[in-house]
């Protein structure tokens, strides 16, 4: 009897062992990690010409971001824009829209936000040159990281990275860090026709009134127009540093 309660004894610490190294384990894999995400608006201060003569800033709307382990969560290339608040991010520059399509999915308040204050203002706005945004995301690995930014001289053009997001995390598991820039891209929604960058007078700094000008009926494609695809580098920066980073 001794040696059987001894066995069972055992038995019972074995598992006991077992259950806290599986709950620890599980509890490591969850863990998240701070990220703190900088967008730069590092654009000559003098501008660009339109074919008008006028100058125009370069600009970048207020965004959005959401984090996610499935692909293409806020649009899909080749389809029309999903009834959930793009159209209103690329015309307007007003993310609400999409984060509010993400509450009504019930998706995680902790796994998506709104940036829309440039560092050291006191009010809302877009970035122009010199500008920044900065904001703070926590994730754990295996969920991958998408944004939305208004281009703020178009009628719908927005910067986004492609279906799979960005990776926060190596192979290992362990937090990236660094320069992301050229892991967005700029994409036409497809749901306004486009005028000529920078004097549209339905583009967000001339139109009079949110969602105004023709309505294109298209879909979602990148934009072809070399003189602004392949240029992320001369407009903008966005860099990410997990905390605790350098």
């Amino acid at each position: 009897m001794k040696r059987l309660a001894f066995v069972i004894g055992l038995v019972l610490l074995t598992a006991c062992y077992l259950t806290q190294f599986t709950v620890a384990t599980a509890t490591r894999r969850v863990e998240s990690t701070k990220f703190t995400v900088r967008v730069e608006n590092i654009s000559s201060p003098e501008g660009m010409t339109a074919s008008n003569g006028q100058n125009f800033p370069f600009a970048l709307s207020p965004g959005m971001f959401v984090l996610s382990d499935k692909s293409a969560p806020l649009f899909r290339e080749g389809k029309p824009a999903h009834k959930n608040g793009l159209e209103m991010q690329a015309e307007d520059g007003d993310p609400s829209g999409l984060v509010a399509s993400l509450m009504a999915m019930h998706h995680s308040s902790n796994l998506h936000g709104v940036f829309n204050t440039p560092v050291g203002a006191m009010a809302a706005g877009p970035i122009r040159p010199g500008n920044s945004y900065e904001f703070t995301v926590a994730a754990a690995p295996g969920m991958r990281f998408f944004m939305a930014q208004m281009f703020g001289q178009s009628n719908d053009w927005f910067y986004a990275p492609g279906a799979n997001g960005i990776a926060l995390f190596d192979a290992k598991g362990m937090p990236v860090s660094g320069d992301i820039t050229d892991q967005f891209y700029l994409w036409d929604a497809g749901t306004e026709k486009d005028e000529e960058i920078g004097i549209g007078s339905n583009q967000g700094p001339r139109q009079k009134g949110t969602n105004t000008g023709e309505d294109e009926h298209g879909v979602v494609h990148r934009v072809k127009d070399e003189r602004w695809t392949g240029r992320n580098k001369e407009f903008f920066r966005v860099t990410i540093t997990p905390e605790g980073g350098m």
